[in-house]
Formats: C-alpha cells, structure tokens, sequence
C-alpha cells in the first residue's frame, strides 16, 4: 500500500460517500428541519453520522453479502419503512394545513428528546435504501480496492457523512431569518410531507 493509493482510495470514498448521501429524503428534510427549529440538533447530526459510519463498516467489511443472501429482511424493512414514512407524513401535512397546529407547536419550547432521536433512528434504520445504497452498493465499490486501500475507502465514505450532516444540521440555522414567518414553516413542511409520502408509496410499490 502506498501512500498515493490511499490518498486516492480516501478520496473516492468521499466523493462517492456525497453522491448517496447528498439527495432529498426522508432523513435529510428531518435533519433539515431539526436545524432550522434548533431542536436537539447535535443529537441527530450524531445518530445519523454514527448510524452512517456502522453501515459503511459493514458494507466495506463484507457485511453486504449477507444482506443481499437474506432478501427476506429486506422485504420486512421495506414495508415497515413504508409504513413509518406513510404514518410521519401525515402529522407533517397537518402542520402544514392547519396554522393551529403550528402554533401548538410553537408553544412546545423543546420536542422530547427521547421522541426525537427515536423519530431520527427511525427514518435511518427503518429506510431499506440505506442497506441497499450504503452497505450493498458502497460495499461493492469498496471491493474493487485492496484490503489496506479499502478501509480508506471507507474512512473517506464516513468523512462525507460527517461533513454532510454537520453541514446540513447546523447550516440550517442560516434559514432562521426566512424561516422567522409561519409561512416559511408551512411551505417547508408541505415539501417534507410529499418527500415522505412519495418515498413510502414508492417502497410499497417496488415490490
């Protein structure tokens, strides 16, 4: 292993670490969200960097060959994630519709943070896309390299997950002055509804 190699192997694993990773989707519009109110934001930078960091493991370390042997768990993920996208976007849209639900939550200084990192966990763990794209697809890429320069690889791959979530979650507060008005809020939470209710309907219909 030289040290070119690694560099390379590093890099690549960064560039195609942002091309899964950055995209609109259910766990990208909560972080979205989540940094714009300010709310437990480096709780879900974390849970969804470090979720991203043990995918990425298991994927260069050989993880996706057993996932893709097991199609079964893949078809139960599938559908409960589409259920749990489905279920979220429905108090997503209410806020949306109603200004009374806005206001409700307005009066809630802080969501729960157990309910919060529970919703975060959720979105990442219960999403089939992430085993497909992060452990089977990286993890596939990662298996055209040497063992030494794979590992880099995959460093690089965690070191997008952590620029990008850091980035997204605590960048997010530059929209505070936009996002000062209710309509702003409502508008937002319009976008993040239909996100979720398409990537749900897609998952049952992929079947």
């Amino acid at each position: 292993m030289s040290v070119s190699s690694a560099a390379v192997a590093a890099v690549s694993g960064l560039g195609f670490g942002l091309s899964l990773i950055v995209a609109i989707g259910a766990q990208n519009a909560f972080v979205l969200r989540q940094g714009i109110s300010g709310r437990h934001v480096a709780a879900v930078v974390t849970v969804c960097t470090v979720s991203d960091i043990v995918l990425i493991a298991a994927g260069v370390g050989g993880f996706g060959v057993i996932v893709e042997s097991a199609p079964g768990a893949l078809v139960v993920a599938r559908y409960a994630g589409a259920v749990f996208l489905i279920g979220y976007a429905v108090p997503t849209a209410r806020r949306a519709l109603s200004p009374d639900a806005l206001r409700a939550e307005a009066a809630r200084t802080t969501a729960a943070f157990g309910a919060t990192v529970a919703t975060c966990l959720a979105l990442t763990w219960l999403n089939p896309h992430v085993y497909l794209d992060t452990v089977l697809l990286l993890g596939s890429f990662a298996s055209t390299y040497a063992s030494p320069d794979r590992w880099f690889l995959g460093a690089g791959a965690m070191l997008a997950s952590l620029l990008w979530f850091t980035a997204l979650g605590f960048g997010a507060r530059l929209l505070g002055p936009l996002f000062a008005r209710p309509l702003a809020w409502r508008v937002l939470d319009s976008v993040i509804a239909v996100v979720l209710l398409v990537l749900g309907l897609g998952l049952l219909c992929s079947g």
